[in-house]
Formats: C-alpha cells, sequence, structure tokens
C-alpha cells in the first residue's frame, strides 16, 4: 500500500488495484460539501475506491451519514480502512455493490467519479490504474446512464447528484436527471 494526498488528507492507496485519487476530484468533494452545509444529509458515493470522497466529505460535513460503494472487494476493503483511519467509520458506512443496488433510500446527494473512457482509448497518463476504473463500454457513458437511471429510485424528491465528468462537476436536482444524460453526451 502507499499513500496519496486529496483534500490535505494522506489516504492509503493501493496503485493498480484502486485509482490513485486525483487533484481534480477534491472540486467534487467542495462542491457536495458546499450543497450539504453543515446540516444532516444522507449521501451515496459511488463507486468509492479508495473511499478518498466518501471521507473526505465526512469530514468536511460532520452530520453527514454516508453511504460508500464499489463493485471491487479490495477497494471495499481499502475504503473501510480509510474510513477507520480518519475516524469516520461510525458515518462511512462501506458497502460491496454495483451502483445504488446496495444502497438505502431517501439520500439528499448522490456524488459519483465513474469510470466514462471508452474501452480501447489510449490515455498514457492512465497507465498502471485498474482498468475497470477508467474504462467503461460503448461509448463511455454506460455507467453514467445507468447511475441516472437509478437515481430517482433512491433519491428524495429534493435531492441531488454531482458527478465528476472530464475534470468537471455537474449537478442535476432529482428533477433534472433526464436532462443530464445528453449533457454527458455533449461534453464528451
Amino acid at each position: 500500500m502507499e499513500q496519496a494526498s486529496f483534500c490535505g488528507l494522506p489516504l492509503l492507496t493501493a496503485p493498480g488495484e484502486v485509482m490513485t485519487p486525483r487533484p481534480a476530484t477534491e472540486q467534487l468533494v467542495a462542491a457536495a460539501a458546499a450543497r450539504i452545509g453543515r446540516g444532516f444529509a444522507r449521501v451515496a458515493d459511488v463507486g468509492t475506491g479508495s473511499g478518498a470522497i466518501a471521507v473526505a466529505l465526512a469530514l468536511a460535513a460532520p452530520r453527514a451519514e454516508i453511504w460508500a460503494c464499489d463493485v471491487s472487494p479490495a477497494a471495499v476493503l481499502l475504503a473501510r480502512a480509510n474510513a477507520h483511519r480518519f475516524g469516520v467509520h461510525d458515518r462511512v458506512h462501506v458497502v460491496h455493490g454495483d451502483l445504488l443496488e446496495e444502497l438505502p433510500g431517501g439520500l439528499d446527494l448522490i456524488v459519483a467519479n465513474l469510470p466514462y473512457l471508452p474501452r480501447g482509448e489510449d490515455r498514457p497518463e492512465l497507465a498502471g490504474e485498474p482498468e475497470q476504473a477508467v474504462y467503461s463500454d460503448g461509448d463511455g457513458l454506460v455507467l453514467y446512464r445507468r447511475l441516472l437511471a437509478e437515481a430517482k429510485g433512491k433519491l428524495r424528491p429534493e435531492g441531488a447528484i454531482a458527478i465528476q465528468f472530464h475534470r468537471r462537476v455537474l449537478f442535476a436536482r432529482c428533477e433534472e436527471l433526464s436532462t443530464m444524460a445528453p449533457v454527458l453526451q455533449a461534453v464528451a
């Protein structure tokens, strides 16, 4: 295991097993923390990897309850280790699962930084990162389309989704979810 700095935190990471947290993702944490504020919120971090977003958000929003999930068993173990390391394991619940299937409903916010590059696209700066954390099927947007379709059933009516996509943070309120997929296609 190694360490990587993320939002000023020395997080444990496992190169080749989970994607190394990147500084560009810190803006997703900042945007989510600003939306949550200091009040209670139930948040999902989908595709948590090392747990970087979940842990940093738990520290920035001390009344948030965060559900973090990943399809990789190695990522789940690492995210749990990071939650324990920073003393937020009582509010960061890490589960193994695909997108939102294992998460509770009534979410105030869903955050995600999912793979969105089409398989076969060559990105030398991502060499050494696990393929499942970088690439997605088809045009690369398959996972985001699935997430948007599932989100409406998990979000509270006033809830929202925040995703990182090509180093940008995109927000949509629950009633705007259907308009987000075309935005992703345009940005890609």
